[in-house]
């Protein structure tokens, strides 16, 4: 046979790019389905607990319980980042929505703390800007790793001042809580387009499998919903209206 036309190599090109586009968004499609799933989950858990003055005593009225439903929570984390490659799908989903559960839980004090139109309104305010930076992160061709490196630094920084400030709750007062609602934001909203296109990038089309795809959208899923929390309490700490 003689050498193909270069028509149809680059129709051939143009058709496999085409496809991998489709599948990279089907998956996305997917991740983002999860995440708002789990968010819906945490909301109306947290919305309910909070409705409940006996149940919110039980909660934060035993340091005993409300440190376990914290540790109970980096553990579903921990297990469901390192286990993902031995476990199932279905189990993965399981976990998932168990931890976007107990945070629900845990998140239900700040209806007593926020007015619930300020809460509604920073929701609103960090869906819209968590969508404008995830579509960033989607469709740059820029590297975005050195910004993801940065941001984790930032992290780490922002973890080591809150363990601090558990034991000098001083370090919250006035200056530190705004400049820790600051550093978050700009943390998160880095993280944000970061991971997306992280996420976007892991996907291995076809070739992975129904499950191991599943397993992969779940993972990203807990990602994203990770930033868009802890962007969501930034924010809320930094403009929210106290009771």
């Amino acid at each position: 046979m003689g050498p193909q036309p270069l028509g149809n190599r680059f129709g051939d090109r143009a058709f496999g790019s085409a496809t991998i586009s489709v599948e990279n968004a089907r998956f996305m499609s997917r991740v983002y389905g999860w995440m708002t799933a789990g968010l819906c989950l945490t909301g109306a858990v947290a919305w309910n607990v909070s409705g409940n003055p006996e149940l919110v005593q039980s909660i934060f009225g035993n340091r005993l319980l409300f440190w376990g439903l914290i540790i109970a929570q980096l553990g579903a984390v921990a297990a469901l980042s390192g286990l993902i490659n031995r476990i199932s799908g279905l189990t993965a989903t399981v976990i998932y929505f168990l931890y976007a559960g107990l945070t629900g839980l845990t998140l239900s004090s700040i209806f007593l703390v926020f007015t619930g139109s300020s809460i509604a309104e920073v929701f609103g305010v960090t869906a819209f800007g968590f969508a404008g930076l995830s579509i960033v992160g989607y469709v740059t061709k820029r590297d975005l790793g050195p910004v993801g490196s940065f941001c984790m630094m930032g992290l780490f920084g922002l973890i080591g001042f809150g363990l601090l400030s558990m034991f000098f709750p001083a370090l919250m007062s006035g200056g530190g809580s705004f400049v820790f609602s600051i550093v978050g934001i700009i943390v998160f909203a880095g993280l944000t387009a970061y991971d997306t296109q992280k996420i976007k990038n892991m996907y291995g089309g076809a070739g992975d499998g129904v499950e191991a795809g599943r397993k992969k959208a779940i993972i990203g899923a807990l990602t994203l919903y990770l930033d868009f929390i802890n962007l969501f309490l930034s924010l809320l700490r930094l403009t929210g209206r106290r009771r």
